[in-house]
């Protein structure tokens, strides 16, 4: 049963969520401040983080930050705001995706199941393979980085390299689809499995945070492509 923690200051907007995700058969956790839901997070290990921007004390974004240095779980950020850059910035700082609100619960379900069937394909795939080491290992290899799509693991110049769910999902895309032109669109419905508002930005945001980690120098990338009008490959 896969553990969610949602966090929010608003006491019924919380049991409204808890109600529909324990509906669906989902274990799950609340908090109401930004340091309950650091200290939570820590203890339980959940595999979905639903988190609020507006709270007391730390605020959502600074939750984002403190909970991403330290792991790699997905963070789908509900905001009333809905300002572009406060998109942006929840992006920035390591968020899987936002939900502005007032949001219809079944959006958010459908979010939900996403999200968390991406890392349940993904951890069947490691169990797979954990039981037949014999298999040869699916490896996408590239200007000296090497991506192993079963085990979950990336060498960069051979060193481990640390990404999110997200930036690993979109460079083994692309990665697997080498010199392939993809559009913002494609990518999102590619990568993320839906699209909403702000989706062409959320692209943009997260190949800014893949060449942080792989250029060399990424203000002149020489890896992800930028196809100016289009949208974005790995460089062959």
């Amino acid at each position: 049963m896969n553990k969610i923690l949602v966090v929010d200051d608003d006491k019924n907007l919380l049991e409204v969520i808890k109600y529909n995700l324990v509906n669906e058969g989902y274990s799950v956790i609340l908090a109401e401040t930004g340091t309950q839901a650091v200290e939570i997070a820590r203890q339980e290990k959940p595999e979905l983080i639903i988190l609020d921007v507006m709270l007391p004390g730390i605020d959502g974004f600074e939750v984002c930050r403190i909970l991403r240095k330290e792991m790699s779980v997905p963070i789908l950020i509900l905001s009333a705001k809905i300002d572009e850059i406060d998109k942006v910035v929840g992006l920035e700082l390591g968020a899987d995706d936002y939900i502005a609100k007032p949001f219809s619960v079944r959006e958010l379900m459908a979010r939900v199941r996403a999200t968390l069937r991406r890392g349940q394909l993904t951890e069947q795939k490691t169990s797979v393979k954990m039981q037949d080491e014999t298999k040869p290992r699916a490896i996408l290899k590239g200007h000296d980085i090497e991506l192993d799509t079963v085990r979950h693991n990336v060498f960069l110049k051979g060193a481990p390299l640390i990404l999110t769910p997200k930036e690993f999902e979109l460079l083994s895309f692309l990665m697997r689809y080498k010199g392939q032109v993809f559009s913002r669109e494609q990518l999102m419905e590619k990568v993320w499995g839906y699209t909403f508002d702000g989706s062409k930005r959320t692209v943009d945001v997260h190949v800014r945070w893949l060449r942080q980690k792989i250029e060399d120098n990424p203000e002149k990338p020489k890896i992800l492509m930028t196809i100016i009008g289009f949208g974005y490959k790995f460089e062959n």
